[in-house]
């Protein structure tokens, strides 16, 4: 695996962070028979967690500014690096005692990602990459998935729900895939769904409505892995415009068609 001392302190940070998260994940099936449900509990869980990478990151590289899911923008005196961190992504399933979701930690070096670290502490998963120097499942090699074709595919999208998304749109969307690829998949969490497109569990992935805490360190790892990142209009701008589609070279093009037509 990456051994940088960048890469050390990333993943001892999300370590940290995953230790918390798995500690709280054990009270949420005790708060699920309660009338009032866990929902506090884990908004107190999600902001230990990102306190906690928020220091530990701090410590490590002073000068490094922040983009946070909760806490926000936080400008450093080093402009060109920023951590984006999403403390808790998945958090809906963490709230239903479902066990898909992760730490996910980016470094943007002059707004583009270049390090990510992705860590699922159920499963005790920990995906890393590192611009240039490949991207890692544990201590294993991880490539994006071979097929070309996208009837032997297996792709994960976003789904729009109750206050957030296009229905209509994703309705058309689902029509032109659907009956094209080997199934359709959502696991509920973003940041893993890259890490397992990277990991070639998945062969695609494409969603709409992100924000880059949700994206920065998926597309290094893609990237690293071998795949193609772009946005919905093919370019590079998903972390400003909050779209993104990854695959291999043919599997990605072939489904940005579909979107597109869509």
């Amino acid at each position: 695996m990456i051994r940088t001392p960048l890469m050390t302190v990333m993943v001892q940070a999300v370590r940290k962070a995953g230790r918390s998260l798995i500690r709280d994940f054990g009270e949420v099936e005790n708060l699920q028979v309660s009338l009032k449900g866990p929902a506090n509990f884990v908004s107190n869980a999600d902001r230990k967690a990102e306190r906690i990478l928020h220091d530990e990151l701090s410590k490590a590289r002073p000068n490094f500014g922040f983009i946070m899911e909760e806490g926000g923008e936080i400008d450093g005196a080093d402009e060109s690096h920023r951590w984006i961190i999403d403390p808790l992504d998945g958090t809906t399933n963490f709230l239903h005692g479902i066990p898909l979701f992760c730490v996910s930690l980016g470094l943007a070096r002059d707004g583009v990602p270049v390090a990510g670290v992705i860590y699922n502490p159920v499963t005790d998963e920990l995906f890393v990459a590192e611009k240039g120097a490949g991207a890692f499942m544990n201590d294993r090699r991880i490539r994006v998935a071979a097929r070309r074709s996208l009837a032997d595919a297996v792709v994960c999208c976003g789904l729009p729900h109750m206050g957030r998304g296009d229905f209509a749109q994703f309705g058309r969307e689902y029509g032109a895939i659907a009956p094209k690829v080997a199934g359709l998949r959502r696991t509920g969490s973003a940041a893993l769904d890259l890490a397992w497109v990277a990991a070639g569990r998945f062969d695609a992935f494409w969603e709409r409505g992100l924000s880059p805490w949700d994206m920065a360190a998926g597309i290094v790892l893609v990237r690293e892995a071998g795949g193609y990142v772009s946005d919905l209009d093919g370019g590079d701008k998903m972390l400003a415009k909050g779209d993104i589609i990854v695959g291999n070279d043919t599997v990605r093009r072939d489904l940005l068609a579909l979107v597109n037509k869509a």
